[in-house]
């Protein structure tokens, strides 16, 4: 059965954490988290391209939060339609709208009004407003229309939501027929403790919802994905506050994680 939060758990509450939590982000990227950020630790945790980073906005790159490296997972195209379906501050819908070039279009959601606008900024800033929109909205319910995204790109967000079923609902709907998803995010060896799953500081984190490794495949297979396959493991917790927050023998690390609709 897939995570969710405990039955004592405020899903509202929850909500409101992680949009402080990532508001903070937005507002101040130097502050105190539980999790590593900017391009340093992009490229040197997360094998990001230094040189690609460098090309950015550090509006952008300062704010970037993810746990992996979806660009690293397969091709992105030009002309083609990418979605980034939490998008923070846009360092990965950038990077996906230089691949998809003048004819493509990188869209970015998400629900954090600070992040947005720095995104929204960034992607000015960069010349590449004219293919890149961010939208408000929530991963549960994507402002995007069916069968319409060529590759779907998550870093580090679906752990964040109570409900995973849903979240895949979504990006399977978003997707053409063939279309891909890219996602790195958070996963656990072992089930977590009721303690640390009740615990809205760890959820932000991107650890409380986890989901056990296996998860992911059957989550996606039983929506209907089918070539799921886990690509890439990365150390994203190393040497942070987190990394002592739940038992070290959980073994807590990032998955790149590649799915395809049919």
């Amino acid at each position: 059965m897939a995570v969710k939060c405990p039955a004592s758990f405020d899903v509202d509450s929850l909500r409101e954490h992680v949009h402080a939590t990532y508001t903070q982000v937005a507002n101040d990227p130097n502050g105190d988290f539980h999790f590593h950020r900017g391009p340093e630790y992009a490229s040197e945790y997360l094998k990001y391209d230094k040189e690609e980073l460098d090309q950015l906005p550090e509006e952008c790159t300062a704010r970037f939060a993810g746990v992996g490296n979806p660009h690293r997972i397969g091709e992105i195209k030009e002309g083609q339609t990418v979605l980034d379906h939490a998008c923070g501050a846009g360092m990965d819908l950038l990077l996906a709208a230089k691949k998809v070039g003048p004819t493509g279009k990188a869209i970015g959601v998400d629900m954090t009004e600070g992040m947005r606008k720095v995104a929204r900024a960034a992607a000015e800033k960069a010349g590449l407003s004219d293919i890149v929109e961010v939208r408000e909205g929530l991963f549960e319910e994507l402002p995007v229309e069916d069968s319409s995204v060529d590759v779907v790109i998550s870093n580090g967000v679906v752990n964040l939501a109570p409900d995973k079923e849903k979240v895949f609902n979504e990006i399977y709907r978003v997707l053409k027929p063939g279309g891909r998803l890219f996602l790195a995010d958070v996963v656990v060896q072992r089930e977590l403790t009721l303690e640390a799953r009740s615990n809205p500081e760890i959820w932000a984190a991107c650890i409380g919802g986890a989901l056990p490794e296996p998860e992911l495949t059957t989550i996606s297979s039983e929506l209907g994905f089918s070539d799921t396959q886990v690509t890439e493991y990365f150390d994203c917790f190393k040497n942070t506050s987190a990394e002592g927050k739940v038992s070290k023998d959980l073994y807590v690390k990032a998955v790149n994680f590649f799915a395809r609709k049919p």
